[in-house]
């Protein structure tokens, strides 16, 4: 008897197991590591720090001196606030930010007004160097995913990328006012591929898909090309291309342009999720090209995400995760990157931008 009960129990409970593994959605997977492996806490960064990709997150001087508090904490000696702004709502994030001497740089966007009209590219000049005589030290972050360049405030500029004729002359005044261009091409190649079963960074390519069948949209290789010709055709202005131009899931693309051009660097922001799962690869590119990376956020100004970032860069801590900040499903691994690399990704490298 006490034999068919168990029976009975185990198809009952079984059963309801096996249903219940199939209902878990994938947005509710938040696994947790069973490694009884150390962990390491980073309190302040190895050697003083550039941030130089972040946007106007504090909108009150109190959250702004919260944001220093932080800085301070980690050891963040400055931050570039990328505004994306032009005109009066430039004018007003730079009088809020440019109250804390030496802990901001703000830079300005594009104005596209009128983009399609013939003379808009005196216009826009005009505009940026006014941007230029208010404070804005450089430009950022334009943004091209495919459609154009749609980033800017106050207007997108539909169908024109950033190797656009119309686009030659502010990238050359840039150059001669010494203004560093920030700039986003494409995303993460997860974007590109199907919603499927084998997409390994489901979790964010369903929100952040990319719909490859609108018209005359721009691809992945064809948004680096757009990035390569405006580097190649303004050797004398600066460009960074933020998030490892979005080639993540291969760095030797961007490795090749960081090797071929003088003036081209590449920001780390927003992408430690995308490398960290593959510390051997990821240690290697930044050995190689420790000369051109710059350590960015790009993810708000809370204790936790500079206490991460750190921990990426600094240790070798492994199988972790970070679904809060990053939401993907995978672990990650600390880099344990040497103190000549630190050095220069977190300040050196800046200051070469930033004279």
């Amino acid at each position: 008897m006490y034999k068919k009960i168990s029976i009975i129990l185990f198809a009952f409970f079984g059963a309801y197991t096996c249903n219940a593994q199939q209902d878990i959605l994938l947005k509710d997977y938040n696994p947790k590591s069973i490694y009884k492996i150390p962990k390491t806490v980073i309190e302040k960064a190895k050697f003083p720090v550039i941030d130089m990709h972040s946007h106007p997150y504090a909108t009150t001087d109190a959250e702004i001196e919260q944001w220093i508090r932080t800085m301070d904490k980690f050891g963040i000696e400055k931050t570039t606030i990328l505004s994306y702004q032009t005109g009066k709502k430039f004018d007003s994030i730079y009088n809020v930010y440019s109250k804390y001497k030496g802990r901001f740089e703000i830079w300005c966007g594009f104005d596209y007004t009128g983009y399609n009209e013939k003379g808009w590219s005196e216009k826009a000049i005009k505009e940026l160097e006014r941007c230029y005589r208010v404070g804005a030290k450089g430009i950022g972050e334009l943004g091209d995913k495919g459609e154009g360049l749609i980033y800017s405030k106050p207007t997108a500029a539909y169908g024109m990328h950033i190797d656009d004729d119309r686009m030659k002359p502010l990238l050359k005044k840039c150059g001669e006012l010494g203004m560093p261009i920030n700039i986003h091409v494409a995303d993460p190649y997860w974007m590109y591929e199907p919603i499927d079963i084998h997409n390994d960074g489901l979790m964010n390519a369903s929100e952040w898909k990319i719909d490859t069948s609108k018209e005359n949209i721009l691809l992945h290789a064809e948004l680096i090309k757009t990035l390569e010709n405006a580097v190649k055709e303004n050797p004398r202005t600066t460009f960074i291309a933020c998030h490892f131009a979005n080639c993540s899931y291969d760095l030797s693309i961007i490795g090749r342009l960081l090797e071929t051009y003088d003036n081209l660097y590449a920001d780390i922001s927003a992408r430690y999720a995308e490398t960290a799962p593959v510390p051997r690869y990821t240690k290697a590119f930044y050995e190689k090209y420790q000369d051109k990376l710059l350590y960015g956020t790009d993810m708000g100004f809370e204790p936790s995400m500079y206490e991460t970032t750190l921990r990426i860069l600094e240790t070798e801590d492994e199988h972790f995760y970070e679904k809060e900040l990053f939401n993907y499903h995978w672990a990650l691994y600390g880099l344990g990157l040497g103190d000549t690399i630190l050095k220069k990704l977190y300040y050196e490298n800046a200051k070469k931008i930033l004279n």
